[in-house]
This record gives structure tokens, sequence and C-alpha cells, in this order.
């Protein structure tokens, strides 16, 4: 995995600066057709964690793909036979960035899915999951909203101290975040991470919680997700008729500071 490290000073800008103060260096602008850009993305797949109730497929239109200026994340309740495995009868998509990065600013346009159980995420992982596990490896959760929980959006850090998982999190109450599209956002520094709800900074998380040397995990490069869980150890119970559901993502993009 090709890592790009995005070194900024430790003077941070003000808080709640626009992107206009970065510079971009990736992004996806969904400006295509057909199923997501295959040199910018990969895929998880099967049940993957949480408990959820929706198995992740490959390179499937039906669960995730780009139209009308938007990657569609899809949940559906239907009756999937993955080859060399059971059928199952909820499917969904969760996308990986090929690339990762240290440090800058990372946001995504979104519209998020309404109703009973949804659980849309935006969120990074550190690069050396597979060698340290987690939450060793260090987690960011740009955006989270869960459809039991309709009035906040939640950011949170987690980490390890001592071997043992621990996070830092906060929410923002906002009045239906599905009506419309809203920017989520992290500002990663060597310091801190700030978390913004559109222009708004409303959590902070400092890093040095998680360890004061270069073995933190916040101070490691990290690549994306962007996924769309339901039900599940926080989504909880969900009704069938809620669904299909979408996740409408408008563009994603990471920023080096000027």
């Amino acid at each position: 995995m090709k890592i790009f490290l995005l070194m900024i000073g430790l003077m941070a800008p003000a808080p709640g600066v626009s992107a206009e103060d970065w510079k971009l260096v990736w992004s996806d602008e969904f400006n295509y057709q057909g199923l997501p850009d295959k040199t910018k993305w990969d895929y998880e797949e099967g049940f993957v964690r949480n408990h959820e109730s929706q198995y992740y497929t490959r390179e499937r239109k039906e669960n995730a793909r780009v139209e009308n200026g938007n990657l569609v994340i899809e949940c559906r309740k239907e009756h999937f036979q993955p080859k060399g495995n059971q059928a199952v009868e909820y499917t969904s998509a969760s996308l990986t960035s090929k690339l990762s990065w240290q440090y800058g600013r990372i946001e995504m346009r979104a519209k998020l899915p309404q109703g009973k159980g949804v659980w849309p995420a935006f969120w990074t992982m550190g690069t050396n999951r597979t060698q340290v596990g987690w939450p060793r490896c260090g987690e960011v959760d740009i955006m989270e909203f869960v459809g039991k929980d309709t009035n906040h959006i939640h950011g949170t850090a987690h980490y390890a101290v001592d071997g043992r998982h621990q996070s830092d999190g906060g929410k923002l109450e906002t009045a239906s975040p599905f009506d419309d599209f809203h920017l989520y956002a992290v500002e990663w520094y060597p310091d801190r991470i700030d978390f913004f709800f559109d222009k708004i900074k409303y959590h902070t998380v400092r890093l040095d919680q998680a360890g004061s040397g270069e073995e933190n995990p916040f101070r490691k490069p990290h690549y994306l997700l962007v996924n769309f869980a339901m039900g599940g150890s926080w989504g909880g119970p969900f009704d069938d008729a809620t669904l299909p559901q979408q996740y409408l993502i408008n563009y994603i993009r990471v920023y080096q500071h000027k």
C-alpha cells in the first residue's frame, strides 16, 4: 500500500477553517458511472464486525455504484447467495481506500440514510492493523450516525493504553442530517484531531492520550473506510420495512495544509 505522508507543521490554523486553506492531494468526485473507481477503492467482504446483519458484497452495483454524481451505498433486504458461502438476507457495501495518509484534512460531503437500525460511517484505520491488531492500530470515526439517535452526529477516536481499549468521542446535536447533504471532516495534526460537521468544530482529541511518542497510532498512516451497516451492537433492532436505504456520498477529499 502506498503511503502519502502529509506532513504539516505543529502550528495549526484557527478552529473551523474551511477547505480553501488546504491543498487538495487526493479525491474521488464520483463524476462517472458504474462501479467505484478500482484504482482508488477496494472492498471489505462478508460479515465483518459488530454482529451486524448485512453481508458486505464485492463489486456489486446493487450495493455500491456511482450514478448522478454520487457514490450510492445501498443496504437491501434480499435473498443473496455469495459464492462459496451460505445464502444471506441483507446486503450492503464497505469500501476501503487503496492509499493511506498521515495528517491532513479528510472530508466527505454526504446525505445519510434514515430509519431504525441504520448505521452509516466514514472513518480511518491504521495501516498496521494486521500486524498489531485493533485497537492498537488506532481508529478515527469521522462520522457515525445511528438511526435510533436521529439528532446526533458522532465523532470518536479509538486506541489502546496498556493493551486496553480506550475511546474519546464527541457528538453534535443537529436536526435531520438525512434531509440534505452535509460536510463531515477531521483536521488531523501531530498533536490533535479536530472533528467538524459543516463548519462547526464539535470535538477535539489530543493525540498524547494514546502515547507521547512516534509509536502513537495517530502519528502513523491511516486508510479510509466508508460503509453502511445495519443493526449490530450499536445500530440496534431494525424493521425490514425501512429497507432499501441509500447512503449518498457526493465526494471524498484529502487535503494537505498550505
